[in-house]
């Protein structure tokens, strides 16, 4: 039978880091964190609170952005980071090692959450340049040397545009291209098969370059992930 993590009351976090870069002065936790997450969750399920701590500092950034270019929304990502997390210490029996690494896990989860968000909160998600405030301008474009008003215009429009593709396309998009996910591990989170997956991003692609085509003079060529990952 599957253990069950000790609950540790509510779920009080430590401070967020939305911009997914490990922060030396938040460290300094009992748990070493040169441990595997394997090994942390394995420390949580008995009871250590510092683990749980460190499993969120490693992973909330790159779950609240995801849920973040997902919705468009700064109150979706927020509550869906919060959402996953609480499953994870909650039931973490539902995390199988054998079919992904704990970050596909909860990309999956984070998914789920959003989806049910668009369900709830429709007709109306508002874009992302109406809610993102200095933390997630800094999360979605991180060390940008360039700051001139063209570049900016282009990267709210790739943000439209990627925001207007349907959600299997749009999950696609981002977990491979923003989020760094190989086709494998982007097939693992949303429980389907790698062609599909590749398919949906070909698919995805040139979706994007047909909306941004007539007003941003952009082509397949340089609509690459990594292009892509420039204007996140």
């Amino acid at each position: 039978m599957a253990t069950r993590a000790k609950y540790f009351g509510s779920f009080s976090p430590p401070a967020a880091n939305y911009s997914c870069k490990p922060q030396a002065e938040h460290r300094n936790l009992m748990t070493p964190t040169t441990l595997s997450d394997a090994e942390l969750l394995r420390l949580m399920v008995a009871g250590d609170e510092s683990a749980f701590a460190a499993l969120y500092e490693q992973h909330q950034g790159a779950v609240y952005r995801f849920a973040l270019l997902m919705s468009g929304a700064k109150n979706i990502a927020e509550e869906v980071t919060q959402d996953v997390f609480l499953m994870l210490m909650r039931e973490p029996q539902r995390y199988n090692p054998e079919r992904g690494s704990l970050p596909t896990y909860l990309y999956g989860v984070a998914r789920n959450y959003v989806l049910r968000s668009f369900k709830r909160e429709r007709p109306y998600v508002p874009l992302l340049e109406e809610t993102e405030g200095p933390s997630d301008a800094r999360l979605l474009a991180a060390e940008d040397p360039l700051d001139d008003y063209s570049r900016n215009e282009l990267v709210r429009l790739v943000r439209q545009a990627v925001l207007s593709l349907p959600e299997r396309y749009r999950e696609v998009v981002v977990l491979c291209d923003f989020q760094d996910l190989s086709c494998a591990d982007a097939a693992a989170a949303l429980e389907c098969p790698i062609g599909t997956i590749n398919s949906r991003l070909h698919r995805g692609h040139a979706m994007l370059v047909k909306k941004l085509r007539s007003v941003a003079r952009v082509d397949a060529k340089s609509l690459d992930s990594q292009a892509l990952r420039c204007f996140a």
